[in-house]
């Protein structure tokens, strides 16, 4: 059927550069979508987007809309000029939850797409900042029919609002041979264990957990979780003499100064004359470039397990944070490993929970009261490892020293080390 098609020069210009546009996707569904349906809702949206750049103003706004049973997973966008625009008056989004480590069938994404140009515009996003599915333009009245059907073959809307938001975790062991963690099995446990919190906004503001299998760290978990779990190891680098001399073979002593020695943060790294690679494992931070350079050569030692670190973020109240650590090791083998990682992650949700302010991130709460008495109040002892800088002012108080260090010695003589 044909449309009268909104003029669009503005939007058109974003499709004469080297990239590739989201203007000539959304074109194609107005143009070439079998059903008339998407094609007026497409054409309405272009011609929305286009009036904003015209008028440099964003017409949308919120309001409230949910499936039953949940307070989130869905960002309601209402237009103000849906009299011009009326058949993308209403464009909801729909948050839905990948599966952990992204992996997919192409049988998954083809019944997604199915159900989405059933209910929706067609336009999709494979992942939005969040993590998320983002099943972008539906009406209010799609919005129930949607869920209940993808649900039915097995999938969940993610969260969105003062939540736990929805999970991410890298590859993993399934592809990358820099794993150091069962990452899908410790996302999937957090994320099963608390589904109430991700569909009943309940909590001071945003919650979020990402899994990192090394210190490589794809998933920005550092950076943009409150709740980091990164793989590491704890004995030597493993090293592969001989592949270390193909290397140097290939590109030459030099080169691998320069690109490996050298940028080694920690100069824990020493190239011999008989072209082996000396390691100094007491004063390597794990920082990965030389086993992303000379992969090969270059493995995580045996003695596997995982770093937790607490209170990462993105600006809000304060600036940028990264993740402080919490848990310098922790082994993740047993089911009792599992266990006490999601009994931590539980205690620091209800801490923040109780002791948070309005908007305030993890992370915001511990730089305003302090990180000691966050660790006194979820109840894990000191470490120094958790240290992020040294102290700046030479003159501390020693009330209690003896006593913690004292504590200190002990706990290190109960560990065995």
């Amino acid at each position: 059927m044909a449309i009268d098609k909104h003029i669009t020069p503005m939007l058109d210009q974003l499709e004469t550069g080297p990239w590739p546009s989201f203007i000539s996707g959304i074109k194609r569904l107005r143009d070439q979508h079998p059903e008339a349906r998407i094609n007026e809702m497409t054409n309405d949206l272009l011609g929305q987007l286009e009036h904003s750049y015209e008028t440099r103003k964003g017409y949308w706004k919120g309001g409230t809309i949910s499936v039953f049973g949940y307070g989130g997973g869905i960002i309601p966008r209402f237009s103000e000029v849906g009299q011009a625009f009326p058949k993308s008056k209403e464009f909801h989004t729909m948050r839905v939850q990948p599966p952990a480590g992204n992996h997919y069938t192409t049988a998954m994404l083809r019944q997604l797409a199915d159900s989405w140009e059933k209910h929706g515009s067609g336009l999709v996003t494979f992942h939005g900042q969040t993590g998320n599915i983002m099943f972008i333009g539906a009406d209010s009245t799609s919005i129930q029919p949607f869920f209940d059907e993808i649900n039915d073959y097995g999938w969940d809307l993610g969260g969105a609002g003062p939540c736990v938001r929805t999970a991410m975790s890298c590859v993993g062991a399934a592809r990358c041979e820099m794993s150091c963690t069962n990452e899908l099995k410790a996302h999937r446990l957090l994320v099963n264990n608390f589904v109430d919190d991700v569909h009943r906004p309940a909590l001071p503001y945003k919650f979020k957990f990402k899994v990192s299998g090394c210190a490589n760290d794809c998933q920005n978990a550092i950076e943009r979780s409150d709740f980091a779990v990164i793989g590491t190891w704890r004995d030597d680098m493993k090293v592969d003499q001989a592949e270390v001399k193909n290397y140097i073979a290939d590109k030459g002593r030099q080169y691998y100064i320069d690109n490996v020695i050298t940028r080694c943060p920690t100069q824990a790294l020493a190239l011999n004359d008989d072209n082996t690679l000396a390691v100094n494992n007491r004063d390597c931070v794990r920082c990965m470039h030389c086993l992303n350079v000379m992969p090969k050569a270059l493995h995580p030692g045996d003695d596997k397990g995982v770093t937790i670190l607490i209170g990462g973020k993105r600006t809000l109240k304060i600036g940028d944070l990264m993740g402080t650590v919490l848990v310098p090791f922790k082994k993740l083998e047993t089911e009792e490993d599992y266990e006490s990682m999601v009994e931590l992650a539980g205690t620091i949700i209800d801490f923040w929970a109780e002791n948070g302010l309005e908007h305030e991130r993890c992370g915001e709460m511990i730089e305003r009261i302090g990180l000691a008495n966050f660790l006194e109040g979820i109840e894990v002892d000191p470490d120094p490892n958790m240290l992020s800088h040294p102290r700046q002012s030479s003159y501390i108080r020693m009330d209690g020293w003896d006593e913690a260090a004292e504590a200190w010695f002990e706990r290190q003589a109960e560990a065995g080390k």
